[in-house]
């Protein structure tokens, strides 16, 4: 079974469960999972793991996203993109200044509360929102705290009067759609997410990726496993321990070692023997001289 992280570049009119499905049959493994759902309607950088990188999901989930996010202003939906119901509509007589959007802008940067939209996976009471959306019942949504690390606006000589784009790079459950939401209302508009591109998720890049004609052009020549990247490739930002060939085995057996004497930056943290990824590994919560295994890579 191949094992590693499949850098794709999902295309518009797929669910990313789509994308799943169609890599499980080109692949012919079940062991398949996508690291952030990206919606039907937007394209970008979705990070496929397949075999053993399954187990490494919840950690490559975690990482800072990179947007391109279009901001339209005058109409809201209710789905807060471009594909909803209008709730609200207004017209904007004089386009807004980029000193104006920039000064906006500059509110939403770090730590932020949003609250998700309706038409949303987020699950309250047992049941998605998206569900309560469909059958028109209203519930309290609860807020959570996000954070914006980055957010510029990018100008465009081409852009209508009421629309901007904007580079935005955020954390986990930072939703853009609410983003463009807030954002509308602080200008003093109704507004929606009118388009969508993610360029970077789990550490890779929009330039790294493939789409699926290349992969299936792969699969003719025998040749998917060489567009597989490395599992701690995809966990980059994770400092590495390098063990010795005794440590390997207890690794790989699931064993608790000692606090390693050099110090870490993680939190968890990658444990490898020369490029080989073994586990992912933490600090004992209850025993602070001890470090226990979250994730082992052994199959």
């Amino acid at each position: 079974m191949m094992n590693g992280i499949l850098p794709l570049w999902k295309p518009r009119g797929m669910t990313s469960h789509d994308c799943v499905a169609r890599i499980r049959r080109i692949y012919g493994t079940r062991k398949v999972g996508h690291t952030g759902t990206l919606d039907p309607e937007v394209e970008g950088v979705l990070a496929i793991c397949i075999g053993h990188a399954t187990k490494a999901v919840p950690f490559l989930t975690a990482m800072k996203k990179t947007y391109i996010v279009e901001c339209s202003l005058g109409k809201s939906t209710d789905t807060e993109d471009a594909y909803g119901k209008t709730i609200e509509e207004t017209t904007i007589d004089h386009p807004l200044s980029i000193e104006t959007i920039n000064q906006t802008l500059s509110l939403f940067r770090g730590e932020i509360t949003q609250i998700p939209p309706m038409y949303s996976a987020v699950r309250v009471k047992g049941k998605r929102l998206y569900e309560y959306a469909r059958a028109n019942e209203e519930v309290e949504r609860p807020s959570r705290q996000v954070t914006i690390y980055e957010l510029i606006h990018l100008p465009n000589e081409l852009e209508h009067p009421t629309t901007f784009k904007m580079k935005v790079t955020c954390s986990e459950g930072t939703y853009m759609r609410t983003l463009c939401v807030d954002i509308g209302k602080n200008l003093g508009y109704p507004a929606h997410m009118s388009d969508l591109v993610r360029l970077e998720t789990s550490s890779f890049t929009a330039d790294e990726t493939v789409t699926f004609a290349e992969i299936e052009n792969a699969q003719q020549r025998d040749e998917l496993e060489q567009l597989l990247a490395p599992i701690s490739r995809g966990l980059s930002n994770m400092d590495r321990l390098e063990v010795d060939e005794d440590v390997r085995r207890r690794v790989l057996h699931g064993q608790k070692l000692p606090q390693p004497e050099e110090s870490l930056k993680t939190d968890p943290f990658l444990v490898m023997f020369n490029e080989e990824l073994l586990a992912i590994y933490q600090t004992h919560p209850e025993d602070s001289e001890q470090i226990k295994p979250v994730r082992v890579f052994n199959g």
